[in-house]
């Protein structure tokens, strides 16, 4: 398990959990209070590799009083149900438009089975519904203590969805930002550096809302950014400005594709033609085992900015 768990900060592990069997793809982060607290679950099939970290850290899955979720997409929440059945004393922290859905998660299934087709049940299955009385709202700014050091603040922050958290640690003066802001790409580290994308999937994106919350993001001041997808970085701002600055090249980019007819298959060779470009630049070969996943990812950006672009021009 060494080379699946990573030690952080301030007592905070990240627990690798093998998101579509990819090694670093989303992880679960623990906090290790006496309250002890997990953030994201990732999908069903990651749950078994986030209770195998627990006991690799000697923690008991009944002591875990906390699963707080950024958001409720299905590859940082649908293993929710399913962990809280390993975690039975815990409690489920969710943004209040997301609630209902973990509730009665069919609009989640039906909505995932649109993007993923075939794919879903090896990807996502099972979704189990939780209980009301387990589920915890907390609104914009509202507070969870854990233990005498370690306050969470939870931020309503917007643009890659509308049920979407940032959570700011007092201890680690860091934020948890979900998907908001963007993907940290660490696969690329020793050949051309770590490069952040934003990560524009359907079907809420929104590119001003989503540069309004990361401007949110830099006016905190925070020292980290512990990103859903995958790990932390120590340059927040850096981070911050490279996914700013891709966000409307994301939208430019699809306008042409729409005006030129080529559909969502054009906005994803536009969208892979340009990072593809920028990455060569770095010095990132075109054949790096990070374009697995990158192709993956862009081809459900373009999905997420057809249906921006779609509903903007009605």
């Amino acid at each position: 398990m060494k080379d699946t768990i990573y030690d952080l900060h301030d007592r905070i592990k990240l627990i690798d959990g093998f998101d579509l069997g990819m090694k670093g793809r989303t992880g679960t982060y623990l906090l290790e209070e006496e309250e002890l607290t997990l953030i994201e679950t990732g999908p069903s099939p990651s749950v078994k590799h986030v209770i195998d970290g627990l006991k690799a850290l000697h923690k008991k899955s009944e002591d875990v009083k906390y699963i707080v979720l950024t958001h409720i997409h299905l590859d940082h929440a649908g293993g929710a149900g399913l962990l809280l059945k390993e975690c039975p004393n815990a409690s489920v922290i969710v943004h209040p438009k997301g609630k209902r859905h973990l509730a009665n998660p069919e609009r989640l299934i039906a909505g995932a089975k649109q993007v993923y087709g075939s794919q879903f049940n090896e990807l996502f299955d099972p979704i189990l519904p939780i209980p009301e009385d387990k589920l915890i709202v907390k609104e914009e700014g509202e507070t969870l203590q854990l233990g005498r050091d370690r306050t969470l603040t939870f931020y309503d922050t917007p643009g890659h969805a509308k049920h979407h958290f940032a959570i700011y640690d007092s201890l680690s003066n860091g934020l948890f930002t979900g998907d908001t802001a963007g993907i940290r790409y660490h696969q690329t580290e020793e050949e051309g550096g770590t490069f952040y994308l934003p990560s524009t999937s359907p079907n809420q994106f929104d590119p001003e809302a989503m540069l309004a919350s990361i401007d949110h993001f830099k006016e905190m001041k925070v020292d980290r950014l512990f990103f859903g997808h995958f790990g932390v970085t120590e340059q927040p701002g850096a981070a911050m400005d490279e996914v700013e600055y891709w966000i409307p090249k994301f939208v430019q980019l699809g306008r042409k594709a729409v005006k030129d007819g080529e559909g969502v298959e054009g906005i994803e060779k536009r969208l892979l033609t340009e990072v593809s470009s920028a990455l060569t630049l770095k010095g990132v070969s075109n054949d790096h085992d990070v374009y697995e996943i990158l192709k993956l990812d862009l081809a459900v950006c373009a999905l997420g900015i057809a249906d921006y672009l779609m509903k903007a021009d009605k």
